[in-house]
């Protein structure tokens, strides 16, 4: 019995440190793609700058961190994956998330789109979207996702091949800043793999999703050119009508 007990609380003890370095090492992998940054100006005025590039390395570690913290099962897990994948739209778009920790003079950044670039190789890429609330004067502390589009106007992917990618911010965001050229944060991103995230039902949910949408938008295609071959076939009926009627005359 006492051998019993001994071999449990043992094997409770290697899980216990098997879960720590699991964890330890999903903090490692989230801390790499999220990089902070503390400006100060000559009057004391402080800015911090927190920005996170959701790479598919990211997002794994993510999920597994919210997973052993909140004790999901695999289903609940998954259900988490497939929301935040949602979300971030990584089909479609660069996610990045920007997070200002203002303790200065207002920043007033409208329009924000304009303050921001996004170089991923040597291609300097212009956000798609981001958070609106951005444009409006900010004190203390606010964060939101800018977006920036994944693929060229022929449907290559702007990060194949790409080593590193590049965040660009105008030194014109706030006081703090204003001596600096640029405020950049800078990733290697030729080591991730997006296609771990291709895996599981979250990846299988959002492929049937980006399928009915694209069934709903052939069949909209499909009606639109029905109505066109419609009015055409009209058309040709009423010239052929009037072809004939020429024709008796």
């Amino acid at each position: 019995m006492k051998k019993s007990m001994a071999v449990s609380a043992l094997l409770s003890f290697a899980l216990v440190l098997l879960l720590a370095a699991v964890a330890a090492g999903d903090q490692k992998i989230l801390s790499r793609w999220s990089q902070k940054q503390k400006f100060v100006d000559d009057m004391g005025a402080e800015l911090e700058v927190q920005v996170t590039y959701y790479s598919a390395e990211y997002v794994q570690a993510l999920v597994q961190e919210e997973a052993q913290k909140n004790l999901w099962t695999a289903d609940e897990t998954e259900q988490y994956k497939y929301q935040l994948l949602k979300s971030l739209n990584l089909d479609e778009y660069i996610p990045i998330h920007v997070a200002f920790d203002n303790r200065g003079s207002p920043m007033h950044l409208a329009p924000f789109d304009k303050l921001l670039t996004l170089w991923v190789g040597k291609k300097k890429l212009a956000p798609a979207d981001y958070d609106k609330r951005f444009n409006f004067r900010l004190e203390g502390k606010r964060d939101g996702l800018i977006s920036f589009p994944r693929y060229d106007e022929k449907g290559k992917p702007y990060l194949k091949g790409v080593k590193t990618v590049r965040f660009s911010m105008a030194p014109g965001i706030s006081t703090t800043t204003m001596s600096k050229a640029s405020v950049d944060f800078i990733w290697d991103v030729d080591r991730d793999n997006p296609e771990v995230l291709t895996a599981g039902k979250a990846a299988a949910r959002l492929e049937l999703d980006r399928l009915i949408k694209r069934i709903e938008k052939l069949n909209a295609e499909k009606k639109d050119l029905e109505d066109k071959l419609s009015a055409v076939d009209s058309e040709l009926s009423t010239i052929n009508k009037r072809v004939e009627e020429l024709q008796k005359q």
